[in-house]
């Protein structure tokens, strides 16, 4: 890992955990669940150390898909005990239990889908970004290391003298009329 490709690592990584738990928090607290603030701390520092290894080149829809979703699953088994954990315990809460149900599933899997989709297309951008730039400064200073061929200027221009062909045939204007009659 070069000195110059951290900061890019950090970043991406930090945009991916940022987006991971804000997904997997705000729908445990749309489902009714409750987190602590250290826990949600605590979960942004994990995703962020899982993902910083995996951000050291282009990731298409295919990988972030299921790193999103794996990512999801711990999310939710560990925002579940946690919820499990406190003393407050709504008895109708969705998230009582480790094991989701179907409706959850599916919102879960859809928020998963947009999300990572979201994250593949601005993926895409992020490295389109940087391609332009790396060409744009690759053109910049692309003078200093190439002279063009160098012309030779004589003191005197040459004249050009127009050159009348033996056999070229002026075919300008009307066509003749031939009468044959």
């Amino acid at each position: 890992m070069s000195p110059a490709s951290v900061p890019f690592r950090l970043v991406r990584a930090a945009v991916f955990a940022v987006v991971c738990v804000g997904l997997g928090w705000g729908a445990h607290a749309f489902g009714g669940g409750s987190v602590a603030p250290g826990m949600v701390a605590g979960a942004l520092g994990g995703v962020f150390a899982a993902a910083c290894p995996l951000s050291g080149r282009e990731r298409a829809a295919r990988a972030i898909l299921p790193l999103l979703g794996g990512a999801q699953a711990v999310l939710h088994v560990v925002f579940s005990l946690a919820h499990a954990a406190s003393p407050v315990e709504m008895p109708a809460d969705a998230h009582a239990g480790l094991v989701p149900g179907l409706g959850m599933l599916v919102a879960h899997g859809w928020a998963t889908l947009l999300t990572g989709l979201w994250l593949a297309r601005g993926e895409a951008l992020f490295w389109a970004l940087l391609r332009r730039l790396a060409v744009r400064l690759l053109l910049v200073r692309l003078p200093v290391f190439w002279t063009p061929f160098v012309m030779v200027r004589t003191a005197r221009p040459v004249v050009l003298r127009g050159a009348v062909l033996r056999y070229a045939v002026s075919r300008r204007g009307p066509p003749m009329v031939v009468d044959l009659f």
